[in-house]
C-alpha cells in the first residue's frame, strides 16, 4: 500500500488522471485535528469539485493499490510531472525523435483520459471541459471540431469546440439518469479542410449527484403470518427503486421500520432487513383473535440510509393475522334432549350449540358432531347449520316406540381443521342427548306383502281362494279392530270379508283376460285400525292363474289366393292356426276338410306341413272359374280333451301370369265382373285420360296467350280508360248537359309571357316547345292498347322538356281564369218559397236533408 497526499488545489486535476484512478483505492479527508470523512472513489469527484470551489480547507490522503514495480514507476512519474492545477490539455498524437534510430514518424502510446462532469450542475454554461491541440498548430492555422452524440447529433448542441483555441465546452446541465455517457471524436483539420491529425476518441463521463428520491413499486403492499409464530418468522417483502447510480451511496436504498399499529402486545413486532426488504417478526404473541392486522409504515433512505444527506420515502404494509386452529369447539351445555315421533325421519330432534373463537366459516371454525355411543342402529346423524355452527340431530332411520322409548346419546364435536401443535382438545368438546320417542296409532301392515297364491282359471264364482289378514303394530296399546276393503281389484273378480279378510270369487277367472299379466292376476286390499287418527294400510294379492283348455284354436289366414292352372309355386295356401290357450293345450294342431258339402273334399285337399301348419291347395287336375271360393277348415288343438273349430278361409281363384301372380283381368274377373263390364270400365277410363289432356292442353295454350299478349283485354271488361256508372241518382237528361268553354285553354297567352322570369304556378301552361307523343285513337282496338303504351312511353323518355320525377308536374293546363262566379256566393239559406217536403219520399239518403229543409212549418 501506498499513501500520497496532494494539495487541495491540485485535487481535482489529479483525480482525472487514467493512471491515478485505476490504482486509489481509499481517499481519506483531513480537518487540522481529525479524520473527516473516508470516501469510496466515485465519490470523490463530486466531492473535489465544491473543495474547488473553496467551500473547506481540508488536506487528502488517497491510499493506492499498487505494486512494488507499480509503485516506483508511479513515484518516477511523479517526480517528473507534479501535478498542476492547470486544465487538462488534449494533445493529438504525432511525431516523435529517436536519437539511436534517427529522424522518424511514430504514432505516441498515451492512453487519453475520460472526461468526468458532474450531472445538474448550477454553471455558468458554456462551462469548459478540456482544451484540444495539435503539435502543428505552430506551423499551420488548425480548425477543430467534435462530432458524435450531443454534439452534431440528437442531442445536438450539448457539447461544442471553439474552432481556433480547440477548448471544448458543455452547454447545458446533464442528466445522469437520461445519459450517463458520451463518445465524441475531435478532428484537426486545416484552413482547406485537409485532415492535420487523426480523430481521437473523448469518453464524456456523467457523474451522479444525488437527485432521485427511492420510489417503492407500490404504496399499499399487503402480507400475512400466522398467528402464534415465532420470532424470525418470514412476513413479506417491501422494494423501493432509486434512479440514481447504485454502484454508489446516491443508490444504495436502507430500509427501516418508523411505526407499528396497533402497539399490541408489544411496540415492535416486525423488524426489516435494512438491505433486502423483508419483513420478519421478532417477538412471539401473535394472536388472531386480539389483533388481526398490523399497519407498518416503512421508510427507504438513500445514500446507504443516512438520514442527513440521504433522501426518503414512505410505504405502508399491512399485516394480516391469519388464523390456526388454536381454539377447539366447546358445546354450549354438558346436555341436550329432544324428542320424536315414532316412524318419522328427516326431522331435527335436538339442536346442539357450540363456541369456537377461530374465524368464523373457516375450517378452523367449522364444526364436525360425531355420535360416539347410544344408537348402534344408526338411527340418527348430525348435521352442521352452515350459518349457525350449530348441530342439528336428525331422524334418519324411524324409530318404533314399542322397540325403544328412549335414546342416550353421546355426542363429540370438533374442527374442519386440525388442532394446532400443542392445542389440547377441551372437556366442553363432549356432552350427552337424550332423544324421547312419542308413541303415535301406527297402520295396520299385511305380514306377507305381496301375497301368492295359484289357482286354475275358469273357478266359478263363490270360491274362497285364501284368507289375507294384517297384523296392528301397536302391541302395547288396547287391542284395536281391523276392518278390510277392496283398494283396486281392475276386472272386479274379488270381494274381501271385512273382518276377517277372506278372498271370494264373485266371477270366473279367466287366464286370457287383458287384465291378466304373464298369467298372474294382482288386486289391493285395504286394512283400516279404528285407532285416532285411524290409520290403514294396503297389501297386494297375486293370483298365478294355471291354464285350462277352454279355447278353440282360429284358423290363420282368413283370406287368400292361388292360380287357376295348377302350378307348383302358387298352386296351394300355407295355412296355421292360432290359440289363446298355452301348451300343453295349444298345438301341434289337426287340420282337415269337412265331409259335407261333399265338394269341398272333391275340389281341395290338405297336407300336413308340421305340428303348427298345413297346406290347402287345388286336386290335380281340377279346373275352378276364376272367382272367391269359401272353403271349411276344421281345426283342433292338442288339449285334453282337444277343442276343435270349423272356420272358413276365402280363397280367390284368378288366372295367372309366367311369374304366378294374378293378371289384371284376373283379378278382376275373380272379384265376379264380366267382359261387358271390364270393356266398359276400360271405355270410361280411356275418355277420363282424354279429357284431362284436353284441359291440359287448353290451359297451356291459355297461358302462352297471356304471356304474349298480356294487355290484350276486352273493351267491355276494360276499366281504366272507362267511366263505370253504377248507379243513376241524377235528376234526368238535363244533368247531362255541361258547359266545357270553362275548361279550354285561352286563346292567347299574352298574360303568361308578360310575366317577368321566376317561379311560375304550377296551373300555367309552360312557354316551351312541347314534345309530340302519339295520339290515342278515339275506338282503339284492344290489341293496340300495348303498342300505344309503348310508344308513349319511349316518347316520355326521348323529351328533353319533361321534368324529373320528383319535380312539379303540370298535368293538364284549364286557362287563366273562369266565367263561372265564386261558389261562395251561393246562398245556402232557404227563400221560403220551395217546398221540400218531396225529400221524405227519396228515401234514408235524404232523410238528413228532408229533417233540415221538409216541414219547416211544424218548427
Amino acid at each position: 500500500m501506498a499513501q500520497a497526499a496532494f494539495n487541495v488545489g491540485e485535487l481535482e486535476s489529479c483525480l482525472l488522471l487514467s493512471s491515478m484512478q485505476q490504482m486509489i483505492e481509499h481517499i481519506y479527508l483531513y480537518s487540522e485535528k481529525r479524520t473527516f470523512r473516508q470516501l469510496r472513489v466515485p465519490s470523490v469527484f463530486a466531492f473535489a469539485t465544491g473543495i474547488s470551489a473553496g467551500l473547506v480547507t481540508v488536506k487528502l490522503c488517497v491510499v493506492l493499490k499498487v505494486t512494488k514495480e507499480e509503485r516506483q514507476v508511479a513515484e518516477k512519474k511523479e517526480k517528473n510531472e507534479p501535478c498542476r492545477a492547470a486544465p487538462l490539455v488534449i494533445t493529438f498524437p504525432g511525431f516523435g525523435l529517436n536519437s539511436s534510430e534517427g529522424l522518424r514518424r511514430r504514432k505516441r502510446d498515451w492512453v487519453i483520459p475520460p472526461i468526468n462532469v458532474a450531472e445538474n450542475s448550477r454553471g455558468p454554461f458554456p462551462q469548459m471541459l478540456v482544451s484540444i491541440r495539435s503539435d502543428q498548430d505552430q506551423d499551420i492555422s488548425i480548425r477543430y471540431s467534435i462530432t458524435g452524440v450531443g454534439a452534431d447529433q440528437p442531442p445536438n448542441e450539448v457539447f461544442n469546440i471553439d474552432p481556433v483555441l480547440g477548448k471544448m465546452f458543455v452547454t447545458k446541465p446533464l442528466d445522469r439518469e437520461h445519459r450517463s455517457s458520451y463518445h465524441l471524436r475531435a478532428h484537426a483539420v486545416d484552413m482547406n479542410g485537409n485532415q492535420v491529425e487523426n480523430p481521437i476518441d473523448l469518453y464524456i463521463f456523467v457523474i451522479d449527484m444525488n437527485d432521485n428520491r427511492p420510489e417503492f413499486k407500490n404504496q399499499v403492499y399487503n402480507g400475512s403470518v400466522d398467528e402464534g409464530s415465532k420470532p424470525g418468522t418470514y412476513v413479506m417483502h417491501l422494494s423501493a427503486f432509486d434512479a440514481d447510480d447504485n454502484t454508489t451511496a446516491n443508490g444504495m436504498v436502507r430500509y427501516r421500520i418508523l411505526s407499528q399499529t396497533p402497539h399490541s402486545p408489544i411496540p415492535n413486532m416486525f423488524t426489516i432487513n435494512s438491505e433486502t426488504g423483508d419483513i420478519v417478526t421478532v417477538a412471539p404473541g401473535l394472536d388472531r383473535e386480539k389483533v388481526s392486522q398490523y399497519t407498518i409504515i416503512v421508510q427507504a433512505t438513500d445514500m446507504e440510509g443516512n438520514l442527513n444527506f440521504g433522501l426518503s420515502n414512505t410505504a405502508t404494509a399491512i399485516i394480516t393475522v391469519t388464523d390456526i386452529n388454536d381454539n377447539p369447539p366447546m358445546l354450549t351445555s354438558r346436555t341436550f334432549s329432544g324428542e320424536v315421533p315414532e316412524n318419522r325421519v328427516d326431522v331435527v330432534v335436538a339442536n346442539l350449540t357450540v363456541i369456537d373463537a377461530d374465524q368464523p366459516h373457516s375450517p378452523n371454525w367449522n364444526a364436525i358432531y360425531r355420535i360416539i355411543s347410544g344408537d348402534p342402529s344408526g338411527h340418527f346423524t348430525i348435521r352442521t347449520d352452515p350459518v349457525t355452527n350449530d348441530g342439528m340431530v336428525t331422524v334418519v332411520k324411524p324409530v318404533d316406540f314399542e322397540m325403544n322409548r328412549a335414546f342416550m346419546l353421546t355426542v363429540v364435536v370438533s374442527n374442519q381443521a386440525h388442532l394446532a401443535s400443542g392445542i389440547q382438545s377441551s372437556l366442553q368438546s363432549t356432552a350427552g342427548v337424550t332423544i324421547s320417542v312419542q308413541d303415535v296409532n301406527e297402520a295396520p301392515y299385511f305380514p306377507t306383502n305381496p301375497k301368492h297364491i295359484r289357482f286354475e282359471e275358469g273357478v266359478p264364482a263363490g270360491t274362497s281362494l285364501t284368507t289375507f289378514s294384517a297384523a296392528d303394530p301397536d302391541r302395547l296399546q288396547m287391542q284395536q279392530t281391523i276392518r278390510y276393503s277392496k283398494l283396486n281389484d281392475p276386472a272386479d273378480w274379488l270381494s274381501i270379508n271385512r273382518t276377517n279378510g277372506q278372498i271370494v270369487t264373485t266371477a270366473m277367472l279367466d287366464r286370457e283376460s287383458i287384465y291378466v299379466k304373464n298369467n298372474i292376476y294382482e288386486a289391493t286390499f285395504l286394512a283400516t285400525d279404528n285407532g285416532f287418527p285411524a290409520a290403514s294400510g294396503t297389501g297386494t294379492l297375486q293370483i298365478y292363474l294355471i291354464d285350462i283348455n277352454d279355447n278353440p284354436p282360429a284358423l290363420i289366414p282368413k283370406e287368400s289366393q292361388i292360380c287357376e292352372r295348377m302350378n307348383r309355386n302358387v298352386n296351394s295356401v300355407n295355412i296355421t292356426a292360432a290359440d289363446a290357450d298355452t301348451d300343453p293345450n295349444a298345438g301341434p294342431f289337426v287340420f282337415e276338410l269337412p265331409n259335407f258339402p261333399t265338394s269341398i273334399r272333391r275340389n281341395w285337399t290338405i297336407s300336413r306341413i308340421n305340428g303348427d301348419y298345413a297346406r290347402l291347395g287345388l286336386r290335380y287336375q281340377i279346373y275352378l272359374e276364376p272367382g272367391m271360393y269359401e272353403v271349411p277348415v276344421i281345426v283342433s288343438d292338442s288339449g285334453n280333451p282337444p277343442l276343435s273349430n270349423r272356420s272358413l278361409i276365402k280363397v280367390k281363384v284368378c288366372p295367372c301370369d309366367e311369374n304366378g301372380d294374378c293378371t289384371t283381368l284376373g283379378a278382376v274377373a275373380a272379384a265376379g265382373l264380366g267382359t261387358g263390364a271390364i270393356i266398359s270400365i276400360l271405355i270410361c277410363i280411356i275418355i277420363l285420360l282424354s279429357m284431362v289432356l284436353l284441359f291440359v292442353v287448353w290451359i297451356k295454350r291459355r297461358e302462352k296467350e297471356r304471356q304474349t299478349k298480356q294487355l290484350l283485354i276486352d273493351p267491355e271488361d276494360d276499366v281504366r280508360d272507362n267511366i263505370l256508372k253504377y248507379d243513376e241518382e241524377g235528376g234526368g237528361e238535363e244533368d247531362q248537359d255541361y258547359d266545357l268553354s270553362q275548361l279550354q285553354q285561352p286563346d292567347s297567352l299574352e298574360h303568361i309571357i308578360s310575366k317577368p322570369p321566376g317561379v311560375r304556378r304550377v296551373d300555367e301552361r309552360p312557354i316551351i316547345p312541347e314534345s309530340q307523343y302519339p295520339i290515342r285513337p278515339v275506338v282503339p282496338h284492344p290489341g293496340d292498347i300495348g303498342d300505344f303504351i309503348h310508344e308513349g312511353l319511349r316518347a316520355a323518355d326521348n323529351d328533353p322538356t319533361a321534368p324529373p320525377y320528383d319535380s312539379l308536374l303540370v298535368f293538364d293546363y284549364e286557362g287563366s281564369g273562369s266565367t263561372a262566379g265564386s261558389v261562395s256566393s251561393l246562398n245556402s239559406s232557404s227563400t221560403g218559397d220551395q217546398d221540400y217536403d218531396y225529400l221524405n219520399d227519396w228515401g234514408p239518403r235524404f232523410k238528413k236533408l228532408a229533417d233540415m229543409y221538409g216541414g219547416g212549418d211544424d218548427d
